[in-house]
């Protein structure tokens, strides 16, 4: 006869523990705390280093009390078992007061200063949009800031595999500095992808200055490199195919309506780096670059576009006229082009057939998305000649903009035709399509 005093034990008991730490691994800090006390088998799962290789760490300029609980347990987990940590991102957000910029400081000081004492596995680190040059940064806090975040790179270069200083908007001088610094042990970097898009202050035509070429020959394998179009000289592309073409895989190049973007750089230095590292894909993102002759000096026949985003960000200008670029300068990249993104305010300009020969005449292209007026027999057209294998496209996103109040006569169009080519678009298409009044 059982013993009916004896107390039910709970299946969790007889968890193995590859499965606790799975469990652990979903849980945020608060519910971890609260698992530790469980008892001494749960304790001792909570110090498995997979639970501790990454970590997001949020600063928020108007914290909630909530945030703060959060941010005081994520750092609290980070000294406590930082010596596991691979991966670590530091996130900034709305900061508004030079007294939370300085308690921001001092704290990220400390946790860099007690990781270069603790670990040695780090390998990728982010700390994005710093916008260091907004007047809440006070001199000696910036000063000491980027101080402290170079003695930490110089201590970590030989290990460090990825950073992003996203948005970081620093000085030329600055910003080679603290590149320079993850060449400090070994004289070469070894990263192999660096986000700097933005690290530079707005305006800054880093391209007329011999100092960034000499600061990215210290990189030798980078294979990822995200970047403004300022930075760009033939003098980069070069130090480029000398020291990274090997294992150069993809650039990631933004140029913005404020980046300085009139230099004159030429094909012949687009050759021969694509010759150099035969792997290499570029990747261009214009916002509010959207004139023919700023377009026609930098995307150049030499270079090996595999996508373009151009984005007018619903700013209008009357001198923008997209269909020069759509009928003579894509199309050149007919035998590379990949994914294509617009978003364009062309609401005196209808570009339905252009748009759709372009589409025709990329024998690569597997994704469209499209923002601008357009007719919603476009959609129609584009999806038939799918269905007939002119094309090869596997995602379709199209926001048909409209001058009405109301899309609803549009919306039943696009209804009717989904209907029409459900059988191909729930089988091979990445498919969203919808009409947007503007008016």
């Amino acid at each position: 006869m059982e013993d009916e005093s004896e107390p039910e034990q709970s299946p969790w008991a007889d968890l193995p523990d590859v499965c606790l730490r799975r469990v652990f691994h979903w849980s945020d800090d608060r519910d971890r705390s609260h698992a530790a006390l469980v008892c001494k088998r749960w304790n001792w799962a909570m110090h498995s280093g997979s639970l501790w290789r990454s970590r997001t760490i949020t600063f928020h300029g108007r914290p909630s009390r909530e945030n703060t609980e959060e941010l005081q347990r994520a750092l609290w987990s980070v000294r406590r078992f930082g010596k596991y940590l691979e991966h670590l991102e530091i996130k900034l957000r709305n900061p508004y007061t030079t007294t939370f910029i300085r308690k921001f400081q001092v704290t990220v000081r400390g946790l860099l200063s007690c990781l270069a004492k603790c670990n040695s596995r780090l390998v990728s680190l982010s700390i994005e949009y710093l916008a260091l040059d907004r007047l809440i940064w006070k001199n000696a806090v910036r000063a000491q800031f980027l101080k402290s975040l170079a003695a930490f790179l110089k201590k970590r270069s030989k290990w460090l595999d990825s950073l992003n200083l996203r948005g970081a908007r620093v000085s030329l001088e600055e910003g080679c500095e603290l590149l320079d610094s993850l060449s400090w042990l070994t004289k070469e970097s070894s990263l192999s992808e660096m986000n700097i898009e933005d690290f530079f202050s707005l305006h800054l035509p880093v391209y007329s200055s011999p100092l960034f070429p000499q600061t990215m020959s210290k990189f030798h394998s980078l294979v990822i490199l995200t970047f403004n179009y300022n930075c760009i000289s033939d003098e980069l592309l070069n130090t480029l195919r000398e020291h990274s073409a090997p294992s150069l895989r993809t650039l990631n190049i933004r140029c913005h309506i404020h980046d300085p973007h009139g230099q004159v750089v030429w094909g012949v230095s687009w050759a021969n780096l694509a010759k150099r590292a035969p792997k290499l894909k570029v990747n261009f993102f214009f916002e509010r670059v959207l004139k023919h002759d700023d377009l026609t000096r930098i995307l150049l026949v030499e270079i090996p576009v595999r996508s373009i985003s151009l984005r007018s960000c619903y700013f209008r200008d009357p001198e923008w006229t997209m269909r020069p670029t759509l009928t003579n300068l894509l199309p050149a990249y007919w035998h590379v082009l990949q994914k294509l993104t617009l978003e364009l305010n062309n609401d005196q300009e209808l570009l339905d057939n252009e748009l759709l020969q372009l589409v025709l005449s990329c024998q690569r292209l597997f994704f469209l998305e499209v923002w601008a007026f357009l007719s919603v027999t476009f959609v129609e057209r584009l999806l038939q000649n799918r269905a007939e294998r002119k094309c090869i496209l596997t995602t379709i996103k199209v926001r048909i903009y409209t001058a009405r109040q109301e899309a609803t006569e549009e919306e039943w169009q696009l209804h009717d035709i989904y209907r029409r080519y459900k059988y191909l678009i729930d089988s091979e298409l990445h498919y969203f399509v919808v009409a947007y009044p503007v008016a």
